[in-house]
């Protein structure tokens, strides 16, 4: 059997080896996700300032109130849509997109899902 710290340190070491590949710039910026067990969180990223132009996760408050639960795939998808409208309201229209070492599907797949059908390309 696997334990939790076995599959964490694995997550580490395959989000490690996308983000030899995937870096954001000011004009294309990274969309990174995390998610746990409750919660799934995102923000984009400008790598060459180390800067967090803008996040959202289903711990917002706005979010958190229309929800019922914080665990599934349509949370996952309101929380793609919400990262999409912060980031086009700051003038990002296109992104990166880093998984986080978390396979591309379920709620991960959701959040992309989400993002772009609100607007925003990758």
């Amino acid at each position: 059997m696997i334990n939790k710290n076995d599959r964490k340190y694995s997550r580490r070491k395959r989000h490690l080896r996308v983000r030899k590949k995937v870096s954001g710039t000011p004009d294309k910026p990274r969309m990174a996700v995390f998610r746990s067990e409750k919660h799934i969180y995102a923000q984009i990223i400008d790598d060459t300032t180390h800067h967090t132009v803008c996040a959202s996760s289903t711990l917002n408050g706005e979010l958190k109130s229309i929800l019922e639960k914080t665990w599934d795939k349509k949370a996952a998808e309101k929380v793609g849509e919400d990262i999409a409208k912060k980031a086009k309201e700051a003038g990002i229209e296109e992104v990166v997109f880093d998984r986080g070492g978390f396979k591309y599907h379920g709620r991960v797949k959701a959040l992309a899902d989400g993002a772009r059908n609100a607007g925003l390309k990758f």
